[in-house]
């Protein structure tokens, strides 16, 4: 028997740095995986001693994509700490300024991270402008929508722009990639659909990005929060503001429902086998903290749009508890000292960097059978779980949600589709689009809420209180669904400075190596069985990969705001 040892590195259109060893048997099925961060991580290192009110600013700089969900976070761990209730304003603002985050990050990641693995760009230029069209309008039509910008002029500009690119040599943005596998599925007339919808994103980012602006000052790192609510009063209670925000929603909801919908319901057709067959499931155990709060009780006592819970081994018709209490860390695989699994609040971040493995062929391997990740191996309870916008819905599905169980339920029906998909590649996609249109459509009540209270004079954003009586000893939590997945961040206080920090971030639960048993983490269970067309081009390795929106920066970031160098690791493959 003839294995491949197959190494993909750097992963590219994600936020940081990722490796993916893959073995694979005669059959170009993938038999084992190995996920590895090849970056540090020391940001929680830079927390200690400071003043807990400004960790938030600090922590929003562990990426430049989540940012505002990391400061949120860290914000709500301080409030716990002081046991601060925000006032309602605050609550609709923070939720949405995190939803337009949600609406941006799900469609810059569909179009510009991901669908360059269900869409091959170059036999889109053999697209039949006219046919594409109808093939525009009848994938809209399956949720009674109009297709999004399609018009014969439209498509044959889209091919001409791109025919500019090949004549001159080069693809551009869409260089670099696997094109001609025969792991794509599209035809030339969707291929085309997939590009158009691609450019026209680049200009709806935009939009979307202003939108969490508008609110917390600046993008991608806001000033707005601040323990105890927000500062933006003058910007709620100018209702140009409040105006100027709705209608950037309007659009990308239109975008979302008209584009995002039929594009992802196109792909899910056309891949549908794999959908069918479960590629790309992994774990099959999913987790939810439980986002947005809907009333103005404490985190753990409000109702919640994205309800708290498990789902193990993709049994829907039982969901469990989250206890925050049962979450450790464990290193056995991570290149950090120790192997005891911690909970966070006692969490350790001390490198201990022991390099690659045996040398092949001039490739240096990954050493798998000891430490290969700068990523810890977060547990629940001592089970590995997946967590992020798939997690979210099958949590929601199985809790029977009433909001949730009808936005999945409509997709799965549109699409004539089981239940059973979303456990793949293609429900993981999904999962990101069906929740992308959700939110759009509720932040549609909350900043209609948000001006009802202004209108009526309620102005009020900040919860008072004194610092020197609630800071000398305390520990907080702040815990949260980010566009990614679960995210969490706790916050011990001692004589009013921060004693320890420690995040556990989405792509810490995804992106993580082998525990202490041995088990895998989600990235490496969701390649196991996948079969790759062509070792080559591996297609299929990126295509699920690419499925959880890695951000391995959130994972591993480090920095120091004087611009001190605090250390040097060199990743040597040689």
């Amino acid at each position: 028997m003839v294995k491949k040892h197959l190494v993909v590195d750097p992963i590219t259109r994600i936020e940081g740095h990722l490796r993916i060893e893959a073995i694979i048997d005669e059959n170009n099925i993938i038999t084992d995986a190995f996920s590895s961060s090849t970056m540090f991580r020391g940001i929680e290192e830079i927390l200690k001693g400071r003043d807990p009110r400004d960790c938030g600013l600090l922590a929003m700089r562990i990426c430049g994509v989540c940012t505002g969900t990391h400061y949120q976070r860290s914000i709500e761990a301080v409030e716990d700490a002081f046991n601060i209730t925000i006032p309602k304003n605050a609550r609709l603002v923070r939720n949405l300024i995190q939803g337009a985050l949600y609406l941006h990050d799900h469609v810059v990641h569909f179009y510009h991270l991901h669908a360059l693995d269900w869409v091959d760009i170059t036999k889109a230029l053999d697209a039949d402008p006219k046919a594409t069209v109808a093939e525009a309008q009848k994938w809209a039509a399956l949720s009674n929508q109009r297709a999004w910008n399609a018009s014969e002029d439209v498509y044959i500009q889209v091919k001409e722009r791109v025919q500019k690119y090949i004549k001159q040599g080069r693809l551009g943005i869409f260089g670099n990639a696997y094109w001609g596998s025969d792991g794509f599925k599209l035809t030339p007339e969707q291929n085309l659909i997939g590009l158009s919808h691609y450019l026209d994103a680049l200009e709806l980012q935009r939009e979307l990005a202003k939108m969490m602006a508008i609110f917390g000052g600046k993008n991608p790192h806001p000033q707005s929060f601040v323990v105890g609510g927000v500062t933006c009063v003058q910007d709620i209670k100018n209702p140009a503001r409040i105006a100027e925000f709705k209608q950037l929603l309007k659009k990308g909801r239109k975008f979302i429902k008209e584009a995002y919908l039929p594009d992802v319901y196109m792909a899910g057709t056309m891949y549908g086998e794999e959908a069918l067959n479960g590629t790309g499931g992994g774990l099959g155990n999913y987790m939810t903290y439980g986002g947005f709060n809907l009333d103005d009780l404490p985190f753990y006592k409000s109702q919640k749009l994205f309800p708290t819970g498990i789902v193990k081994n993709k049994d829907l018709s039982k969901v469990y508890k989250v206890d925050e209490a049962k979450i450790t860390e464990d290193v056995t695989h991570a290149w950090y000292k120790g192997n005891t699994n911690l909970h966070p609040f006692d969490g350790v971040t001390e490198p201990n960097y022991t390099g690659f493995g045996k040398k092949e062929d001039n490739i240096a391997y990954l050493d798998t059978q000891n430490k290969y990740s700068w990523i810890k191996s977060p547990l629940y309870d001592d089970e590995r779980m997946e967590v992020g916008p798939l997690a979210r819905m099958i949590v929601g599905y199985a809790s029977n949600d009433e909001r949730i169980k009808k936005y999945v339920t409509n997709f799965l029906t549109n699409a004539n589709l089981p239940a059973t998909v979303l456990f793949s590649t293609v429900g993981r996609t999904a999962a990101r689009a069906i929740e992308s249109e959700l939110m759009s459509d509720i932040m549609m009540e909350w900043i209609d809420e948000l001006a009802l209270n202004t209108a009526n004079g309620d102005l009020s954003t900040w919860t008072e209180f004194d610092f020197n009586t609630v800071a000398k000893d305390a520990k907080g939590i702040g815990l949260e669904e980010a566009p990614r997945g679960a995210l969490g961040h706790w916050v011990k206080i001692k004589d009013g400075k921060v004693a320890n920090y420690q995040t556990v971030v989405p792509s810490t639960w995804n992106a993580a190596p082998r525990d202490y048993k041995g088990r895998m983490g989600a990235y490496e269970a969701a390649l196991i069985g996948t079969k790759v067309a062509n070792v080559e081009q591996p297609l299929e390795i990126l295509r699920t990969i690419h499925s959880f929106d890695p951000c391995i920066a959130c994972a591993v970031h480090i920095i120091d705001t004087n611009g001190k160098e605090l250390g040097v690791y060199k990743v040597n493959p040689i």
